[in-house]
């Protein structure tokens, strides 16, 4: 059985502790067996190396680490790395109060994974394993001693600073139980030391103390600065696992790495710059070789006549050399690399062809003699072959230039998100002033002014005026949105007619837009599973391609008209051309890139490529009701007073009584009371009876809410009274509302009902989704009659409720062991094991960080009818996939026989080298350009 509470670890304050504590562990235990162990530079924590998450070579020294983010850190910056200083430990006591699930207590119990103290009644997850209950710090926890439990009971013990001791102290930063004696480092702040987990920590507190040192929940989220002059990263299109520090070609595929992190400005593309100074410097002397190798079909031959054979043999070598031996080079270069990486790809098919054709032609040219006399002219000379090696090479340097210009079409969706915020914010100063600033220079709590037709520039709320706002860019929505004072608004949304002062919330790196951008880059670069079926192939490629130029070669040479060599020569250089493996290679990845860049624009973000392959395959949805289907916001909907008593006195006096409840439906009524512009007044006397209701004064009335019993028996109502509400009561259940019932001085006042409404999208979703075809399934922990209620209101036939949260993934497993694929759609902590269970997970965007998290696949608005959007879209990469794909493979399926002469016994019919070259630059470019028809998609 599992069970996850809202509790939850203490979130993204150590979300990098989740993931390396099993290596910490493996380190203690190594440690304990006298076996040698490394600091991490970055972090400082000791690492077994033969368990480390990556290691670096830098100056001759090999320096592990705990986690790749370590890793990429170092890489990124080895000399800043290696100039801190060491960190000392010194032991002396504190009494900082740790975070709630790290609170002392009498029943607490050791994460099995990562060794932290827990707290059963706010752990985030708890599992049985052979009849004993563990408990988990976080989600990750859980889900690895899931996967194997006793893997990790045989090494269960916790880490030494986080065994009990009397004296523990609290890392003030991550809210992590340290012993004093273990403590990876110290600091003195006014009079008290502080101990820290890791030296990470440490030096978070030393820059900031004052912020870490208020209470976790009172902390506003701080903005990452990107450094200046920081290293930019390349990946691979192809192979996304190929990541450099320097723009170059790929190791494994030979393509040329693209930025990461997409840039809005349009900065130069160094391979494009460099690719089309070649081609065009190469153009010419590669034309004037052609026109010399065809002037023989010129009538008379005055070109042969005038200079002779040999002469303008000399003439094509001296033109064609700095063709291919510079303008080529890159091709040379990564077709030799991927020999010796022993990963075969396109330029090495482009390499051993033009090298084959242009070292015969020199060999032709400077020693003819050494050839059969079949290969002789009437004049003594060799016929060459320097045309088809620098035309090939022009023709190649073409196709990469058109590549490289539609490849950089493909993060088009990603640079316009990025330009949707503004360069400037105005600021509001507390005096009054007013004026522009950077983006960057704008912080949490700052007050902005938002003037007509500006963008908003970060997340926020609204505190003075009203207007409109365009939120079409991010949702996909084309309404504006009305925004008053206490509703939030987007950064990079459009304002429209009025005027609004705002405060800053999230900003940075923290904003929407930015989380949508990196999200959306992270899933251009995962891979989707029909990817494997070009990966497979793209392995046996290159070398059956080679074979087949070499049994052409013999058939042409054995079998062939005079001179056979001269054909055979020409044909295996033509099959080793027009063979395309990239084809293969950008079918899926190209569609991938597009289309989650389109779905960004219509408010889908796809963090997993797998999410949008399977999405169209789907035949079942569950639900979870509060916040997906409906606000998962309390809303007061209905007041039943009694004959002595108006509406309005009703609502006055109970919510003036509910303003000293924490309960959701306190705040329900409370916000019902202040939407209608009832004034609420002080209440005393206030007790609360857990379970059952409220009591109080209220301008000297005795005031009493809750349950029709709590009424009966503490109160004093009589049965007969309530018995006039209840039919009441009953018709109000029917329709979905929870309902209260309200005494004033002893008798019968009246009655509330309270429900969460149904998002205004999710009736038109719903619709179109079971026409669709799809079975569309709601869970939820309501009654089944307030169920049943949502579920008419919705036309759902599968309502399932009384759910409890770790049952919802229990229900998911159930539907798919009947063979069903299965979505989850959710928003809640709860509802993470389901979404991560399901074959594809669906997270609301206004919902909870580890639901997104879990999910595949996050919906910006938390509007069900992108998710009929993100359907479509699936529909069409696959479809988009699909048609790359079968190009791909007939293309060299027909190209590669008919370049090897098979066409040649029954037609006459050969094809040229330059042909063939043409034919494969047309191949990339053609499954690029289908690709990029997804940007135009009608969603």
């Amino acid at each position: 059985m599992v069970n996850e509470s809202s509790g939850g670890c203490c979130g993204r304050l150590h979300a990098g502790h989740d993931h390396m504590s099993k290596d910490i562990q493996d380190t203690h235990d190594a440690s304990r067996a006298h076996t040698k162990t490394e600091i991490d530079p970055i972090c400082g924590m000791s690492v077994d190396p033969t368990g480390a998450a990556g290691q670096y070579d830098y100056k001759g020294a090999t320096y592990y680490f705990c986690a790749v983010s370590c890793l990429e850190r170092f890489r990124a910056d080895p000399e800043r790395a290696l100039s801190k200083k060491p960190v000392n430990l010194v032991t002396m006591p504190s009494s900082r109060k740790p975070l709630p699930m790290m609170q002392p207590t009498e029943h607490a119990e050791i994460d099995p994974v990562c060794g932290m103290t827990v707290d059963p009644a706010t752990a985030a997850g708890r599992y049985e394993y052979q009849g004993k209950t563990y408990y988990f710090c976080a989600l990750s926890c859980l889900a690895r001693f899931r996967a194997h439990p006793e893997e990790v009971l045989s090494k269960k013990k916790p880490l030494p600073m986080m065994q009990p001791t009397e004296h523990a102290e609290i890392d003030p930063v991550c809210g992590m139980t340290v012993q004093p004696t273990t403590a990876a480092g110290s600091y003195e702040y006014r009079g008290e030391r502080y101990y820290f987990c890791a030296t990470r920590c440490l030096e978070k507190f030393r820059d900031d103390p004052e912020y870490y040192l208020l209470p976790p929940d009172q902390r506003v989220p701080k903005p990452v600065a990107v450094p200046a002059g920081g290293v930019v990263e390349y990946v691979c299109p192809m192979d996304p696992e190929v990541l450099e520090t320097q723009p170059g070609a790929c190791r494994i595929c030979g393509m040329a790495l693209e930025p990461k992190v997409v840039s809005a400005e349009d900065v130069g593309n160094p391979e494009l710059e460099d690719m089309s100074r070649r081609f065009r410097i190469c153009l010419g002397p590669a034309v004037l070789v052609m026109f010399i190798a065809m002037s023989d079909m010129i009538p008379g031959m005055p070109l042969h006549h005038r200079f002779g054979g040999e002469v303008l043999n000399w003439v094509q070598l001296l033109l064609a050399t700095p063709v291919v031996l510079w303008g080529g080079a890159p091709f040379f270069q990564r077709g030799w690399a991927s020999i010796v990486n022993h990963a075969p790809n396109m330029f090495t098919l482009i390499a051993i062809g033009t090298g084959a054709a242009f070292g015969y032609s020199i060999l032709a040219t400077l020693l003819p003699t050494l050839l059969p006399a079949s290969f002789h002219r009437p004049d003594g000379t060799v016929a060459v072959y320097f045309e088809a090696a620098a035309m090939i090479t022009v023709l190649v340097l073409l196709g990469q230039v058109l590549e490289l210009r539609a490849r950089s079409q493909t993060s088009s969706a990603i640079k316009s998100l990025l330009r949707l915020a503004p360069a400037t914010a105005r600021l509001v100063r507390p005096d009054g002033s007013e004026e522009d600033v950077p983006l960057d220079q704008v912080h949490v709590g700052d007050r902005l002014r938002v003037r007509p037709g500006e963008r908003v520039p970060v997340d926020g709320l609204v505190v003075e005026g009203s207007t409109s706002v365009d939120e079409s860019m991010i949702t996909g929505e084309s309404i504006p949105i009305a925004k008053e004072i206490g509703v939030s608004v987007t950064g990079g949304t459009m304002n429209g007619t009025g005027s609004m002062l705002m405060r800053a919330q999230r900003v940075g790196r923290e904003t929407l837009l930015a989380r949508i951008v990196q999200m959306v880059s992270d899933a251009q670069r995962s891979r989707a599973p029909i990817q494997r079926v070009a990966d497979v192939a793209a392995g046996y490629f290159v070398p059956l391609v080679v074979s087949v130029a070499v049994l052409t070669a013999l058939a042409w040479a054995l079998w062939g008209p005079e001179p056979k060599l001269a054909y055979a020569l020409v044909n295996a250089v033509a099959v080793l051309i027009i063979a395309c493996p990239c084809a293969l290679g950008l079918a899926t990845p190209m569609s991938i890139m597009v289309g989650t860049g389109r779905g960004a624009t219509a408010g889908v973000l796809v963090k997993k490529a797998e999410a949008l392959e399977v999405l169209g395959k789907v035949d079942t949805i569950v639900f979870d009701k509060t916040g997906t289907l409906t606000e998962g916001k309390p809303a007061l909907m209905t007041v039943h007073p009694t004959p002595a008593w108006s509406e309005s006195d009703l609502l006055r006096l109970a919510a003036s009584l509910e303003q000293g409840s924490e309960h959701p439906l306190a705040g329900a009524i409370v916000a019902g009371a202040r939407s209608r512009k009832i004034p609420t007044v002080a209440s005393g006397q206030f007790q609360s009876t857990t379970g059952k209701g409220v009591s109080g004064l209220v301008e000297q009335n005795s005031v009493a809410i809750g349950t029709a019993s709590f009424l009966r028996e503490t109160i004093g109502v009589t049965a007969g009274e309530l018995a006039t509400l209840e039919a009441e009561a009953d018709r109000l259940r029917q329709e979905g509302q929870t309902v209260v019932f309200v005494a004033i001085d002893g008798k019968a006042g009246g009655l509330l009902g309270v429900a969460d409404p149904i998002k205004a999208s999710t009736g038109d979703a719903v619709r179109l989704l079971q026409a669709d075809g799809l079975r569309l399934v709601m869970l939820t922990g309501d009654h089944q009659q307030t169920a049943n209620a949502v579920g008419r209101q919705l036309g759902l036939d599968d309502v399932r409720a009384g759910v409890l949260p770790n049952q919802k993934g229990e229900v998911v497993a159930r539907l798919k062991a009947e063979g069903r694929i299965v979505a989850m759609a959710g928003d809640g902590v709860n509802d993470a094991p389901a979404l991560a269970l399901a074959d594809v997970g669906i997270a609301m965007g206004t919902g909870a960080d580890v639901a997104i998290e879990s999910a595949g696949m996050t919906l910006v608005k938390g509007d069900l009818r992108a998710l009929v959007r993100a359907r479509r879209l699936s529909k069409a990469t696959m479809q988009n996939i699909r048609q790359n794909l079968f190009f791909a493979f007939v293309y060299n399926l027909v190209g590669v026989p008919v370049a090897a002469g098979v066409l040649y016994p029954f037609f006459g019919l050969l094809l040229s080298p330059m042909i063939a070259s043409a034919a494969m630059t047309f191949s990339s470019v053609s499954v690029i350009s289908n690709a990029l028809r997804l940007r135009r998609l009608a969603l």
